[in-house]
């Protein structure tokens, strides 16, 4: 489980890098008085990213890694949950987007409940499966968009 979350450690640090394509320019200020703030609903939303589904995938997964750890009472369990804000904080500035990755990873928290109720060989081989595809997303992003 490690080696994903270093892997996931340095792909969230790599989109924090890669950052600028999501950085607004600066722009000239004008007094406080003549600016208008528009409300982040009424604004308009900028296309998503082209590794969007990438992201969808990942936040899944971590729903799923972080049901089943918490299931078979792994010492990650809370490090999926913590990894999963990260990648909000990062990844979704608006609530749109904020909203489709919590979906995801809501997914993948509540799509194992019915299955697994309690820690199983299955529990653990999904896990095992988990831990490798959230390795190739990571990789994946990491080698097409971190630079």
């Amino acid at each position: 489980m490690r080696v994903f979350a270093s892997a996931l450690a340095g792909a969230l640090a790599l989109m924090v890098v890669g950052q600028g394509a999501h950085a607004q320019t600066p722009q000239r200020r004008t007094p406080a008085a003549t600016q208008a703030t528009p409300s982040l609903e009424s604004a308009p939303e900028a296309p998503p990213p082209t590794y969007e589904p990438e992201l969808l995938r990942l936040a899944e997964l971590l729903g799923s890694l972080s049901y089943l750890t918490k299931l078979c009472g792994t010492k990650e369990s809370d490090s999926w949950q913590i990894r999963m804000e990260q990648l909000l904080e990062i990844e979704a500035p608006t609530k749109s987007r904020k909203e489709r990755m919590a979906g995801a990873y809501n997914r993948g928290y509540l799509g194992y409940q019915p299955a697994h109720r309690t820690c199983s060989e299955g529990s653990r081989n999904a896990i095992e499966r988990f831990l490798d595809q959230g390795q190739k997303v990571t990789s994946d992003l990491s080698r097409r968009y971190g630079g």
